[in-house]
């Protein structure tokens, strides 16, 4: 006899709802509905539809909604709107799809120019941070053991406080009152504050801060588990370090440079507090315009065609980056 306890987590939730489910899952209607036979509606398939129907009901509804939106009459700012699907009064259902919107977008020269403002701040940025985070997992990865989790701990560490508040204090550091410059004013390094704040650099440096440890994490999960003998067989065959380093560690590590240039890349793309808070008038990204036609302009239709074509842009580039990585994981 099998113990309880002894199950998968999947299962034990099936023995514990096994009653109820198997009584709604024998309805035909309810058996259709699912188009699951038995033994996935009481196993570990009703732990999968849970994220999924979260998914469904917090992601997909919302979406559709906006998509519904984006198809509405430019002149009608705020529901209600008139309906895409309708019955002609000769009995045919008819869609109803107004696409002046996205023409819009392609006519004025603001919204595709935040577009490529967006994706050139958001690549540059990750390139920063790649830079800077390779070496720092390099470094965890060849530490000692019991080095690694004090050394990991820290670089989230940052997370353990608000995002708004780290940004924030970027604004005590960077402005001409702020620490930098009152502390170069005082070795006499400077004789007038720099201009750093409501710049671009300002905002670099706040997106490479915010986001460097989502480009460390997935690095240092691929190189701590890469296999060190590989690195003494090139070393006794006469490769350099460094050599070694290009021909084996760079390659093993691609698929950590692409999870990590996509975790960064994807959620800079469409920042806005960093944007807002420390860059100028000339720092126009989708964000900030998605925020103006939302809540400033009112226009909704139109907000919401910037936000449909924001994340097609998204899933292309999340596209790519799954073929990118499956061929990285393929044998040469």
């Amino acid at each position: 006899m099998i113990r309880h306890d002894s199950l998968p987590l999947g299962d034990r939730l099936a023995v514990s709802a096994g009653p109820l489910i198997r009584r709604l899952a024998g309805i035909t209607p309810v058996r259709r509905f699912l188009n699951v036979s038995g033994r996935f509606v009481t196993g570990r398939g009703l732990v999968v539809a849970v994220p999924y129907g979260w998914l469904a009901l917090f992601f997909l509804v919302p979406f559709l909604i906006v998509l519904k939106i984006s198809f509405a009459d430019q002149l009608i700012a705020q529901p209600p709107y008139s309906a895409l699907v309708e019955w002609t009064a000769e009995g045919y259902l008819t869609l109803r799809l107004n696409v002046e919107n996205y023409l819009f977008l392609a006519r004025d020269a603001l919204y595709w120019k935040a577009y490529l403002r967006s994706v050139e701040i958001a690549f540059f940025s990750a390139s920063i941070c790649l830079v800077i985070a390779y070496p720092m997992a390099y470094a965890m990865a060849r530490a000692d053991r019991a080095l690694r989790g004090l050394l990991l701990m820290l670089v989230v560490l940052p997370f353990w406080t608000s995002f708004l508040l780290r940004v924030y204090a970027w604004i005590g550091l960077l402005n001409n009152t702020g620490v930098i410059n009152n502390t170069l004013l005082a070795l006499g390094l400077i004789d007038r504050p720099l201009g750093m704040m409501r710049t671009d650099f300002a905002v670099y440096v706040g997106i490479v801060y915010s986001y460097l440890p989502f480009m460390v994490l997935p690095l240092y999960a691929t190189l701590e588990k890469m296999d060190l003998t590989l690195l003494e067989a090139a070393e006794d065959l006469g490769c350099r370090p460094f050599e070694a380093f290009l021909s084996i560690t760079l390659p093993l590590s691609l698929p950590g440079i692409i999870a990590g240039f996509s975790l960064v890349f994807i959620p800079a793309l469409g920042e806005f507090v960093i944007p807002d808070l420390l860059g100028g008038t000339e720092t126009l990204m989708i964000g900030k315009v998605l925020w103006d036609e939302f809540f400033s302009n009112r226009a909704w239709p139109l907000a919401s065609a910037v936000a449909i074509a924001m994340l097609s842009l998204v899933l292309v580039i999340m596209a790519f980056q799954h073929w990118l990585a499956r061929r990285t994981a393929e044998p040469a």
